[in-house]
């Protein structure tokens, strides 16, 4: 990908200026000087200086300061964990994009050329090092302004096709989920759907708010979450969130059946199946250790729909490289971010490839739900301006 080096290096400089501000409010807060980068003396502030709850040692004899121990302090309302949170995930973002993504661009083409690795994972997905260009933030401000840095070059525009709400569409053909198939099948907004059913609303009185509960049931349920997981993420007790999962599986039982029987068909042979045949083996399934067998599970869960995808992607990127040669595109394919194709479209070219991308990326599989696929063209990763189906 083509990156201007100016954007990242003027990020750098101000998320410098940034985590200088932020370090000395969290000196402000904390009894005494200490290194934010260094998680013992972290430990040490939080747990013996100002004795919050929740203190728990490592192997090393220093006390645990991950981001779920800061994150668990930071929602009982301590100001200190929730600065330092903050501050580390914009230390990352200096540290591994603006800081290292200049360092390789390579000087004779002035673009980033990441490596992809076909069997890196179990699912099938493609994994992209040296850098990792699937991994740029997406969902926060500063993410997004990364991502302005990804450009196209003079006379381009870059062209993303990104398969929508995929995997719960696959769940909706393997597990022959007649609620979910019916509401692809017309198009509805399946959050709005699930809200209405789980929480027992007309879907017209759903709110922002019910409808961001199902969402993170919906996508929380493919990955096996528990209830005290998704309680933490929608802000509930975790009864309550048990029951907002009884209440899915109440309505949708067709759910709660294909996980049994996958997590069965793991333990039974040792590997699940996407829908197109590909085994994905599943380490750990029958272990003595309740954790890791839980974890197999989940992984036993959404291998066939994480997988399916991935099938289902590299079928399109077969396809579409075909024609993009056949039909004489200068148009070029050069990045696949799990279910977003990138390409780097001529201006010239785009009113007759994007319809091309949609078609072939739509048309796939044959599901007993539509795979729908929303574009987006634009001079950067960042302000991509969506297309409208024709």
């Amino acid at each position: 990908m083509l990156v201007d080096a100016r954007v990242l290096e003027a990020l750098s400089a101000e998320f410098a200026k940034r985590l200088a501000a932020m370090e000395r409010e969290i000196q402000a807060l904390a009894p005494r000087p200490f290194n934010v980068g260094s998680p013992k003396q972290i430990g040490e502030i939080l747990f013996e200086d100002l004795k919050l709850p929740g203190a728990k040692k490592g192997k090393s004899g220093a006390y645990v300061t991950d981001s779920a121990v800061l994150q668990a302090l930071a929602e009982e309302g301590h100001e200190l964990p929730a600065r330092i949170l903050a501050w580390r995930a914009l230390a990352k973002l200096k540290s591994t994009y603006t800081d290292a993504l200049p360092q390789q661009i390579n000087p004779r083409t002035g673009r980033i050329h990441t490596r992809f690795s076909m069997a890196a994972t179990s699912t099938g997905r493609l994994s992209s090092t040296d850098p990792n260009l699937q991994n740029i933030p997406v969902k926060t401000e500063e993410g997004g302004r990364i991502r302005q840095a990804f450009i196209a070059p003079p006379g381009h525009v870059l062209l993303s096709g990104d398969y929508s709400q995929i995997e719960l569409r696959l769940l909706a053909h393997v597990a022959n989920v007649k609620g979910l198939r019916e509401s692809f099948a017309r198009g509805e907004d399946i959050h709005a759907r699930t809200a209405a059913e789980v929480f027992g609303v007309p879907i017209g009185a759903v709110d922002h708010a019910l409808r961001r509960r199902a969402k993170a049931i919906n996508f929380g349920i493919i990955y096996g979450i528990s209830p005290y997981g998704l309680a933490r993420q929608i802000g509930v007790s975790a009864g309550e969130a048990r029951a907002y999962i009884e209440a899915y599986f109440v309505r949708y039982p067709e759910i709660r059946a294909y996980m049994e029987a996958r997590k069965e068909e793991a333990r039974r042979q040792g590997y699940v199946t996407t829908p197109f045949g590909r085994k994905c083996f599943i380490t750990g399934i029958n272990d003595r250790s309740a954790a890791r067998r839980a974890y197999a599970e989940r992984q036993a869960i959404n291998a066939p729909l994480q997988g399916g995808s991935a099938d289902i992607i590299k079928r399109a990127m077969n396809r579409l490289h075909r024609r993009l040669a056949a039909e004489g595109f200068a148009a070029r394919m050069i990045l696949q971010v799990h279910d977003e194709l990138l390409f780097e479209v001529p201006e010239g070219e785009l009113a007759r490839l994007a319809p091309l991308v949609r078609q072939v990326m739509e048309g796939a599989a044959a599901l007993s739900v539509p795979l729908k696929v929303d574009l987006g063209a634009g001079p950067n990763w960042a302000d991509l301006t969506e297309l409208p189906a024709a």
